[in-house]
Formats: C-alpha cells, sequence, structure tokens
C-alpha cells in the first residue's frame, strides 16, 4: 500500500474501521440538471438510501412511490413492494443502456440502475480503493490555487458497477477526497468531474455531505456549469 493509500484511508477513518462497518444509511436531495436530460427529473429529489459496505448492493427507501423500495445490485435492478414482491426488475441492467443515445429518455430500471451504483461508489470510497482487483498509481499533483491535491488513479476490475475503467481521485493536504474524475460508460463516455465538499465524520468514519459534477474537458480542467449531478446529505450514520 503506497503511503497516499495510507493517509487517504486514515483521514476518512481508518482501514480497520471501514472493514468492521456493515452499512452506511444516508438521507438527502440528488439533483442536477442530468436527470432532467434523461427524462427523470426529480426522481431522487428526496432520496433515503442504504449501502451495503462489504458487497455491491444498494436499497432507496419510497423510490417513486412511497410503497416501493428500488433495489440494486450489479446484475438486477427491481422496485419491491410490500413484502418484498416485484413489481418490475430488469437482469443485467447494464446492457439496457447499450443504443441509447445521449439524448435518450431512461425508464425508472435506468435511473435506480446509475443512481445505485453511483452512490455506493461514492459512500464507500476510499475504502472502495482497496477492494481485490482494484489497480492504483499516484499521478503527479494536480495545482489548485492554494495548494497541490494528490492523485490516485484507479483501474477497475469488470465485476465492481462503476462508472468506467478509469477514474481519478484527488486528495488534500490532509488525505480528504477533494474531486473525482470519471466518463460514465452508461452516459457515453463523457468527461466529468467530481467535487465533494464538508466533510463530516459519523460512526468514525468521514464522508463529503456536498458534492457536485460538472463536465470537464480533455486536458482535466473542469467547467463551472452546467450541474449535471447535485448531491446534499443531510442524514448519515453507519452500522
Amino acid at each position: 500500500m503506497s503511503d497516499l493509500t495510507e493517509l487517504v484511508l486514515k483521514a476518512h477513518g481508518g482501514l480497520p474501521r471501514w472493514q468492521q462497518a456493515t452499512t452506511i444509511h444516508a438521507k438527502g436531495t440528488i439533483g442536477g440538471d442530468l436527470w432532467a436530460t434523461v427524462g427523470q427529473e426529480g426522481i431522487l429529489a428526496s432520496a433515503d438510501l442504504t449501502v451495503d459496505v462489504q458487497r455491491q448492493r444498494t436499497v432507496f427507501a419510497e423510490f417513486t412511490s412511497p410503497e416501493l423500495r428500488g433495489l440494486f445490485t450489479p446484475d438486477r435492478v427491481a422496485l419491491l413492494g410490500k413484502n418484498d414482491v416485484i413489481v418490475t426488475e430488469r437482469t443485467a441492467p447494464r446492457e439496457s443502456f447499450t443504443g441509447l443515445s445521449q439524448s435518450a429518455s431512461w425508464d425508472e430500471l435506468h435511473a435506480l440502475y446509475f443512481a445505485g451504483y453511483a452512490m455506493w461508489n461514492y459512500l464507500t470510497t476510499p475504502y472502495l480503493l482497496t477492494r481485490p482487483g482494484v489497480v492504483l498509481e499516484e499521478l503527479a499533483p494536480w495545482p489548485e490555487p492554494h495548494e497541490d491535491w494528490r492523485r490516485l488513479r484507479a483501474t477497475f476490475p469488470g465485476d465492481i458497477a462503476t462508472h468506467c475503467v478509469d477514474q481519478t481521485f484527488y486528495f488534500d493536504s490532509a488525505g480528504l477526497l477533494r474531486r473525482h474524475d470519471y466518463a460514465p460508460d452508461v452516459l457515453g463516455g463523457t468527461p466529468a468531474a467530481h467535487f465533494t465538499e464538508k466533510h463530516l465524520t459519523t460512526s468514525g468514519l468521514v464522508f463529503p455531505t456536498h458534492r457536485y459534477v460538472v463536465p470537464a474537458q480533455e486536458d482535466g480542467r473542469a467547467l463551472r456549469e452546467p450541474i449535471l449531478i447535485s448531491i446534499e446529505l443531510s442524514e448519515l450514520s453507519v452500522t
């Protein structure tokens, strides 16, 4: 493990604490221009979700309706009713994005898959980077007005549902996550810069509570707008 990886894990609560955690529960608002573009504006305006830390699974309470839950796993998404009755489901959900244009409308299961894997990735970072098969490489520092941010490039294996194979994570001098670059396959591979702020300690783990995603240029420079995704978390708890 590199010195940067050790610094980052320590800054976010330490590897032993992450290994002990089982679930992360979060409430807040997930918005941004993307949802209107894909025909799902407001679908996560009031988000209540739980992610499993040690396996890739996300559950959204009251997803599209007070009576329904949305279940994400890499191989299946489903809307569940009372007593976990299956209302609708889709296996091999990532394949359902094949052939969709960037202006195509999504259905609720597309939105569930995208939000499910994305929020699992976001909430389990940086522990995510220690999973089997993830290859890390430290890149040259990225200059910011007041300090340089150290960077890790992560190459992800095929068994992790994530935005794309190659992603870059930026960390400040304290080791806190400040930016995350990727080009989501399900959105046509358009580069994006995801900024993180207002870190909060909960049950020994550290999470950004404010996030926003903007387009990025090929040279890594982020644009100011539009805000593609915004995430404001008002509640966080860990078990």
